[in-house]
């Protein structure tokens, strides 16, 4: 290994592919890490990148990450994640939750742990990507709005915990992103229901806008900490109010 490294999760699609790309563009050597093999291998082939198949909700896959990644990360983006389903509180189907929690709570965390030796000597970055739906609650929301929420309150303790480490604690949470499966995956497959989540709205968010935001972090000054970046489409006032034309 050779020159700056960083490991992004979730990086067969979506956000984590951004995110990879754009790094790499940064002149990082980039870890695509995530369970799809054939999509990481290509990715890693297109940006001059190493891919890692990894689960992050099972301590093997992270562990051997880890292994994989050496001894010293510059940047650690903890994207692996998503939503399942909008059904209310009431008659919510569990089994998503507890899937959300391990993706998006635990794995996140497991991952941290695992990187977090080679992220402080390297005075490096982790980068969690959250969303705003942790930050308020709305119908239909009340799995992923509380695995988010967890997310948040997770990188708040950890950075008051590191306070004294050389690395960056730093959270990004966007609004409205209209990526290649977000919205597919929350609506099971069902893409006439995942496009009326964006229906009206002229610009939402597109899953490079935030891979900006994450090379813009990952390449600030080692003493410049961005605890918390919210990104909303312009439309979005709120999670609860779009406008849509």
């Amino acid at each position: 290994m050779t020159g700056r490294i960083a490991v992004v999760t979730g990086a067969s699609s979506g956000i984590g592919r951004a995110s990879a790309r754009r790094l790499a563009a940064e002149g990082f050597e980039v870890i695509c890490a995530a369970r799809r093999t054939d999509r990481i291998e290509e990715l890693a082939a297109q940006i001059g990148g190493r891919a890692v198949t990894c689960d992050v909700t099972s301590a093997k896959d992270v562990a051997a990450l880890a292994a994989a990644a050496g001894d010293r990360v510059e940047v650690l983006v903890a994207n692996a994640g998503g939503a399942l389903g909008t059904d209310p509180v009431a008659t919510a189907n569990l089994d998503d939750w507890r899937r959300m929690y391990d993706t998006n709570v635990i794995g996140a965390t497991a991952t941290i742990q695992a990187l977090l030796p080679a992220l402080i000597s390297a005075h490096g970055v982790v980068i969690t990507i959250g969303s705003t739906a942790g930050l308020a609650g709305y119908e239909g929301g009340g799995g992923y709005c509380g695995v988010k929420a967890a997310v948040h309150s997770m990188m708040q303790s950890l950075r008051l915990e590191l306070f004294d480490q050389p690395v960056r604690i730093c959270e990004i949470d966007p609004g409205m992103v209209k990526s290649d499966e977000f919205a597919l995956v929350r609506f099971g497959g069902d893409a006439e229901a995942a496009e009326k989540v964006y229906a009206g709205v002229a610009n939402p968010l597109t899953q490079d806008d935030i891979a900006d935001a994450v090379a813009w972090i990952a390449t600030r000054a080692e003493y410049v900490n961005v605890d918390q970046l919210v990104i909303r489409p312009r439309a979005q006032a709120a999670n609860h109010k779009v406008f849509r034309g």
